[in-house]
């Protein structure tokens, strides 16, 4: 008994050491920290918010009344906060021109995005396609000041002198459509641009995925007659749907968060909602970094925790727009793609 302490001892330290530091346990660690990152940013942003939270409640979201006020003004109270004479805060054309850039994103990406990855994966000779698909990839590595800058001076005058007017003649009875085609800034190059930086996010990770299905789908869906395309349309694209779906998730989180690129092409309305595609709009994020400055400016320092405000809005979108996603791939995942 007495020698076989030491050694149980020695046991247990042994087993509890091996627990503690296996590569499962370092990578779930590892894993676990992402998450409390993310948490600790929400904590953060709404402890930070909470007094702008306070005073602007629901009409947040509701109103198109984003105002500085006063700068030179003498602070007020209301709702026991200081404020400058005239501030008022809504951010409802922030929240629209936020999601209807990124549907318009996301509804040019994805069709060009799952074209281009069948190509490379079934269309390109293998020895050509490593080539092809670095100068996909290195769309993904522009930085977006560059996608920015191009928009500004080459899409915006293309679109405003050329295409905007056509689609206004031929298509302007359609909703959406109709109206001043405007000089080449808004909704519509906003979300264009956004496209141009997610595509690549789609592309090269679905090519990854369909590269890398077993050959045996291939080869049985061939075999019982079905062509080349119908083998990668009905069975290996349905094969990567997970794929599909989550290299989406990462498409709309960037489109949902781009900032210079869509702060250059975007147009940098305030106070209203978007009548047409050609409406200049603002996004949460553009709107943070054009105004930061100015906001910093108000002594009461609630125009910057009205901006945190924006930021715990923007972050939330996201959170939520990738849970819905989760939930869809979890119960329909199955049934996804079967239109193809």
């Amino acid at each position: 008994m007495i020698s076989g302490g030491p050694i149980l001892r020695g046991f247990r330290w042994r087993w509890l050491r091996n627990r503690l530091f296996s590569f499962r346990s370092l990578t779930a660690l590892l894993a676990s920290l992402v998450g409390f990152i993310l948490v600790l940013m929400v904590v953060f942003l709404a402890l930070y918010a909470w007094p702008a939270v306070r005073l602007n409640g629901t009409g947040f979201l509701t109103q198109n009344s984003w105002n500085l006020g006063n700068l030179y003004g003498n602070p007020i109270t209301v709702h026991g906060q200081q404020i400058l004479p005239g501030a008022e805060y809504g951010i409802l054309f922030l929240i629209a021109g936020t999601l209807l850039s990124t549907a318009i994103a996301l509804l040019i990406a994805v069709p060009f995005g799952v074209g281009a990855a069948m190509f490379l994966s079934e269309g390109v000779p293998p020895p050509v396609r490593p080539w092809i698909s670095f100068f996909v990839e290195l769309l993904a590595a522009i930085p977006s000041v560059v996608y920015g800058l191009w928009g500004y001076v080459v899409v915006i005058p293309f679109l405003g002198h050329h295409i905007f007017p056509l689609v206004v003649r031929w298509l302007g009875f359609l909703p959406f459509l109709g109206g001043p085609a405007g000089s080449g800034y808004g909704l519509f190059t906003a979300g264009f641009v956004l496209s141009l930086m997610i595509v690549p996010l789609i592309t090269a990770t679905l090519r990854d995925a369909l590269v890398g299905q077993p050959p045996e789908l291939r080869d049985g869906a061939m075999a019982l007659g079905a062509t080349r395309f119908e083998a990668l349309r009905t069975v290996l694209l349905p094969a990567a749907r997970r794929v599909l779906v989550g290299s989406t998730i990462l498409a709309t989180g960037r489109a949902l968060g781009e900032t210079m690129a869509v702060l250059m092409v975007s147009g940098n309305a305030l106070n209203y909602l978007p009548s047409n595609i050609y409406t200049p709009i603002s996004t949460m994020a553009s709107f943070i970094v054009s105004q930061l400055d100015s906001a910093l400016q108000d002594p009461t320092g609630m125009a910057v925790r009205s901006l945190a405000e924006v930021a715990l809005v923007l972050c939330l979108i996201s959170i939520v727009v990738n849970a819905l996603a989760r939930v869809l791939l979890h119960y329909q995942g199955r049934h996804l793609l079967r239109a193809f």
